[in-house]
């Protein structure tokens, strides 16, 4: 298996032996059900679907319902499927559990970054401010942005307001720092992207999902 899905709890700080700090953030990572298993003969290519978090049954939609009832486990909140070589060897309702990682492995952590609604051009591509003397108007306004009678248009691509973050963001290359495999937690070196209590993708460097 190439990753597994976890919620990210926060952030605190761990000590060496020799005294430094590590900050780290704890994610709550697994234990992960296999729901369905993908291969080649039937779907084309090869994967593992994961599920994660126990829903109520009420609050899953029938589709999804019909989906869990036939893998034989219970409702799921999130889906998320991972590549593997050899999918024989999956089976549904397997338990993917944190403890295949080990401290001092290198991951990528995939989430989607705090959202922040509309904003305007000096918060999200750090325009530059106006002058606040002899009586200018022009404070935030994103100033011109096109030309006259030729060719009479605003050119696509324009830094402008519009939505801001909530982007799907991969951080790359970060250290496992400590596994506590009764309580299901990994600790990774450094910040992870979202807010807390988001769900983020840890997988092995280099890996896909």
């Amino acid at each position: 298996m190439t990753g597994i899905i976890g919620k990210k709890l926060g952030m605190t700080r761990i000590f060496n032996e020799d005294g430094t700090a590590v900050p780290v953030t704890v994610i709550e990572a697994g234990p992960c059900v296999v729901t369905q298993v993908k291969t080649k003969d039937i779907d084309g290519y090869e994967a593992v679907q994961l599920g994660f978090d126990r829903a109520r049954p009420k609050s899953v939609t029938k589709p999804r319902a019909g989906h869990f009832k036939k893998a034989g486990v219970v409702p799921l909140r999130k889906l998320t499927e991972f590549p593997v070589s050899d999918p024989g060897q999956y089976s549904l309702g397997q338990e993917i559990r944190v403890d295949m990682f080990e401290p001092g492995d290198i991951v990528d952590v995939v989430g989607l970054s705090k959202g922040r609604g509309f904003q305007g051009v000096v918060r999200r591509h750090n325009a530059s401010v106006g002058r606040r003397t002899h009586g200018n108007k022009n404070r935030r306004a994103p100033g011109s942005i096109g030309q006259s009678a030729s060719p009479a248009k605003v050119w696509k691509g324009r830094k402008l307001p519009g939505r801001m973050g909530r982007d799907r963001v991969t951080i790359k290359r970060i250290s496992v720092v400590e596994i506590d495999s009764e309580k299901n937690l990994l600790l990774v070196k450094g910040a992870v992207p979202g807010p807390s209590n988001q769900y983020v993708i840890i997988k092995k460097h280099g890996a896909s999902a």
